[in-house]
C-alpha cells in the first residue's frame, strides 16, 4: 500500500489545477565533453576512472547549467562560502521565475496564500520565502512551507502539499518555488566512484509553479496522491554534512530502486482505475537513465511517452526538485489534449517515492477572475 489510502483512493478530491511552470536556468554552461575532460585531467591516476567516465558517458547528459564559473565552481571552499553563494544566488535567479509563474497562472502576487520552497542545495532561515514575502509583494498572512530534506523527490512533494493545502482552504492559491543549486555541492575532495559520477549528472536550475484552488487554468488537474518509503534504503542516497558542506552519497544499490519502486507506482495508479502503460503522459524526474528505463521494461510505459523525462535529462542533467516542472513545462509546449491523464512521480533520500495523478486541461487563466480564498468561502455561504 502507498501513503493514506484515505486521500489516494479519493475519488470526489477538489478540483485544482498545476498550472504552467516557469525554469530558470543559470548562464554558465558544461558539456558533457569538458566534463569527461575535466574528470580524466583531475583524476587521472584514479584506479576507476575508465570506468566512472563510462557510466558519465551513460548518463545521456550532454549539457548543464552552472550557477558559478566552472573555475569559480572547482574551488575548493568551505560551507560559508558556498551557503552565502546559495543566498545570494537564490535572491537573485527567483523572483524572475516567479514572475513568470504566476503570468502563467494568470494571478498576481497578492492571489497567493500559500509558499512551498523546496531544496537541498543551500539553508537559510529564515526562509527564501519570508524574503520572498517581505521582497516580491506577498500578502504577509500567506503560509510559508519550507521543504529541506526531501532532495529529489521535493519537486513531486511540494506539488502534493500545495494541493493538500488548496484543498483544505476553498479558493486558496499555492505558489511551489524549487531553487536547486547541485553545483554548490561539488567535493574536489571526494574521489569514490559515486561522487565522480555525481559531478557528471547534476545541474542547477530554478523553477516555480502555481497550484490555482478554483481549478482552472492551463496545466494537470491533479487527482490523487501517494506517498511510500521504500524500506531498507535510508540510506541509499544522503549527505555527509561536513565543515566543507554537503558531501552528496550514492550506495550502488541505487540503480536498482525504481525496480523496487514499481510495483508500488503500478499498484498506485491500478487502484485508481489506469494502468502505467495506459496513462497518456509521464511527468518522471529525471534522476538518471535507469530511472526511465525501469519504467520501460518493467513499467512497460511506451519509450515516446518518455520524451519530456529524457529531454530534461540530456539538456540540463539532474536538476533535483526542480526537473519534474522543466519535464512539464516541456510537456505543457506540445499542448496535450483536453482530458489527456497523466502521471507526476518523484524519486529522492528515503527512499522516496511521490505520486500525483492528474488530467490534463487547456484554458486561458487569462480570461479568468481570480477566485481568492475569501470569496470562495463567501459564495459557499461560509462565514466563519
Amino acid at each position: 500500500m502507498i501513503g493514506s489510502n484515505r486521500v489516494a483512493d479519493k475519488s470526489d478530491l477538489p478540483a485544482v489545477l498545476l498550472c504552467t511552470p516557469a525554469i530558470g536556468l543559470p548562464e554558465h554552461v558544461l558539456s558533457q565533453a569538458d566534463t569527461l575532460d575535466l574528470a580524466a585531467r583531475l583524476h587521472a591516476g584514479h584506479p576507476e576512472l575508465r570506468l566512472a567516465l563510462r557510466l558519465i558517458e551513460n548518463t545521456g547528459v550532454r549539457k548543464r547549467h552552472l550557477v558559478r564559473p566552472l573555475d569559480e565552481t572547482l574551488r575548493d571552499t568551505g560551507f560559508t562560502e558556498r551557503n552565502r553563494v546559495f543566498e545570494a544566488e537564490a535572491k537573485k535567479r527567483v523572483p524572475p521565475v516567479v514572475a513568470e509563474a504566476l503570468t502563467n497562472a494568470g494571478l498576481s502576487a497578492q492571489d497567493i496564500d500559500a509558499i512551498v520552497l523546496v531544496s537541498c542545495t543551500g539553508f537559510m532561515m529564515p526562509s527564501l520565502t519570508a524574503w520572498m514575502i517581505n521582497e516580491l509583494g506577498f500578502r504577509h498572512d500567506a503560509v510559508q512551507l519550507p521543504i529541506a530534506q526531501l532532495g529529489c523527490a521535493a519537486g513531486a512533494a511540494a506539488i502534493n502539499r500545495a494541493a493538500d493545502h488548496c484543498r483544505a482552504h476553498t479558493g486558496a492559491n499555492a505558489l511551489v518555488v524549487a531553487c536547486e543549486f547541485c553545483s554548490l555541492c561539488y567535493q574536489p575532495g571526494d574521489h569514490d566512484v559515486s561522487s565522480l559520477l555525481s559531478n557528471g549528472l547534476f545541474g542547477d536550475a530554478v523553477a516555480a509553479a502555481v497550484v490555482r484552488g478554483d481549478g482552472r487554468g492551463t496545466g494537470v488537474r491533479l487527482g490523487p496522491q501517494a506517498s511510500h518509503v521504500i524500506p531498507g534504503t535510508s540510506d541509499w542516497i544522503s549527505y555527509d554534512v561536513k565543515d566543507t558542506g554537503f558531501h552528496f552519497r550514492l550506495n550502488k544499490g541505487v540503480p536498482g530502486t525504481m525496480r523496487l519502486a514499481m510495483p508500488h507506482i503500478s499498484s498506485f495508479t491500478e487502484r485508481n482505475g489506469h494502468s502505467l502503460p495506459s496513462l497518456d503522459f509521464h511527468v518522471t524526474h529525471t534522476g538518471g537513465p535507469r530511472v526511465l528505463d525501469a519504467l520501460r521494461t518493467d513499467g512497460g510505459v511506451p519509450e515516446e511517452k518518455l520524451w519530456a523525462s529524457r529531454r530534461t535529462l540530456t539538456e540540463h542533467g539532474n536538476i533535483a526538485s526542480a526537473a519534474v516542472f522543466d519535464v512539464l513545462r516541456r510537456l505543457s509546449d506540445e499542448k496535450p489534449a483536453d482530458g489527456a491523464r497523466g502521471l507526476i512521480a518523484g524519486f529522492g533520500p528515503g527512499i522516496t517515492v511521490e505520486l500525483t495523478l492528474g488530467t490534463w486541461q487547456n484554458d486561458d487563466p487569462h480570461t479568468l477572475t481570480p477566485i481568492t480564498r475569501t470569496t470562495a468561502a463567501t459564495a459557499a455561504g461560509d462565514t466563519r
